[in-house]
């Protein structure tokens, strides 16, 4: 099935695939307000309830560069349902966890298989939707239901946690997984016959890209907590082993998982960098604030949440009404610089007025509104181009890569502005004296990220996004 314009086959198999990307990215946040509810049901020790949170994001950032090649070589909708499957077998097994250990490994199987969900989302979009302004306005609805995932988790885990327990934060993924494998093969677009002779996947790239990123993001979530002590500098010296031996094969390999056509495109360069300034600069954000609210301004942890909620409301209509247009209009390259400097002018808001007396309505709002207008730009803008600029077949490859530079912008970013800030609480002895710092960093990210649009990007009219894409042969 090919919808080039916006019709009722595309739009039902859109709401397939951002139901999905809903629950996928509800997972990122909405552990967060359930967590001393689970150390206290499962006997967790506060080391190991920190790896509530990172076993999820360690396998998703680590798998989605494999997990990506192997849409294009096995097919976007096989992998879809693949990890489609994986992610609803991994909510069961959280749901109904008796103890600690299988949680966690719950929790790493979501995450295995949120990593081939997204890659293949993305290149179902630009299989699906064609034509440009139907591409522009089914990609905003899917970056905004990402965005709105992440940021109405908190609120949502709270509300859950405290009315039906903590397993129903899992268990809520289990009704949509199902009906989107029973809908998937009605509504979305068939691969290939399996008799047709395909590429053989790279399994040396596959296993030194994934052990290097999976070492990279295991760093950097352990590194503020621990330091540099013998396991973050043994898994280091792994990082780097990896990306040496990745590098060379890359370069060897006939068929490397990276195909080097895909790095040749002027799009796909820009959105890999664009892309990790995205992570970098919006995921400290919503950390950032949360400490602020909490032990700052003396929030609970559900009204935390519902104070960031109105990130996710108005990331979702900027995404329905104004993006598209804008896209359109003024094509993503100036989107994004412009979603950057949204979101930028939040973060220095934050990072300039937020104190212990700030109010909710003079301060946090306002500023959060701006942040939440950026936030649905700079994911279209920083992505949309580079996927439809790759080669047909090669769009798996190509939104692996995009989502993996994100992934890992957002892991090293977090990182980065933690110990910043650290650093600056103990030199001042104020804690949002630290955290303020924090915000300015990533301010200065995002003005980077204003750089990289303008400078990397191609100008309108050579724009992907906003121009049909040629119809032939796949390029190597």
């Amino acid at each position: 099935m090919t919808t080039k314009t916006w019709g009722r086959g595309g739009l039902a198999a859109l709401l397939l695939l951002t139901s999905v990307e809903l629950v996928v990215f509800l997972e990122v946040s909405i552990v967060n307000v359930a967590l001393p509810t689970l150390g206290v049901a499962l006997a967790f020790t506060e080391t190991g309830l920190a790896w509530v949170v990172n076993a999820y994001q360690l396998t998703f950032g680590g798998f989605q560069l494999v997990a990506g090649r192997a849409a294009d070589l096995l097919g976007r909708r096989r992998m879809f349902q693949a990890g489609i499957a994986l992610f609803t077998v991994g909510s069961l097994v959280c749901g109904f966890a008796p103890d600690a250990g299988t949680l966690l490994a719950g929790r790493a199987v979501q995450g295995v298989g949120a990593a081939i969900v997204v890659p293949a989302e993305l290149a179902l979009l630009a299989a699906i939707f064609t034509e440009p302004a139907a591409y522009r306005r089914a990609f905003g609805v899917w970056s905004a239901m990402a965005a709105f995932g992440a940021g109405s988790g908190v609120a949502l885990g709270g509300i859950l946690t405290q009315t039906l327990g903590w397993p129903w934060i899992f268990l809520i993924n289990i009704p949509i997984g199902l009906v989107a494998l029973i809908a998937s093969p009605r509504l979305l677009p068939a691969d290939p016959p399996r008799t047709i002779t395909r590429p053989r996947l790279d399994l040396v790239g596959a296993l030194t890209g994934t052990g290097c990123l999976l070492a990279l993001v295991f760093v950097a979530s352990e590194l503020p907590v621990r330091g540099w002590d013998a396991l973050t500098l043994a898994a280091t010296t792994v990082t780097v082993a990896f990306a040496g031996v990745f590098a060379v094969n890359q370069r060897r390999h006939p068929r490397p998982i990276l195909p080097r056509g895909l790095l040749r495109e002027r799009e796909v360069r820009a959105g890999t960098v664009a892309n990790a300034l995205v992570g970098a600069a919006h995921v400290p954000a919503f950390v950032l604030l949360s400490l602020m609210l909490q032990e700052v301004m003396g929030y609970s942890a559900i009204a935390a949440g519902f104070a960031v909620l109105p990130i996710a409301v108005v990331n979702m209509v900027t995404a329905r009404t104004v993006l598209p247009w804008a896209v359109g209009r003024f094509g993503t390259r100036l989107v994004l610089a412009a979603g950057m400097g949204l979101l930028g002018s939040g973060l220095t808001g934050y990072a300039i007025f937020l104190h212990a007396g700030a109010g909710f309505l003079t301060v946090v709002l306002p500023f959060s509104i701006a942040f939440a207008m950026g936030l649905p730009a700079v994911f279209v803008g920083s992505t949309a181009s580079a996927v439809r600029a790759a080669p047909a077949d090669q769009q798996g490859a190509a939104s692996g890569l995009l989502n993996t530079a994100q992934r890992v912008g957002a892991a090293l970013g977090l990182t980065g502005v933690l110990l910043a800030a650290a650093a600056w609480t103990g030199s001042q002895a104020d804690p949002a004296s630290g955290l303020r710092a924090g915000f300015a960093i990533a301010a200065g990210l995002a003005v980077l990220g204003i750089g990289c649009a303008l400078v990397m990007f191609t100008r309108r009219g050579a724009d992907p996004a906003t121009t049909p894409r040629p119809q032939g042969a796949n390029r190597p």
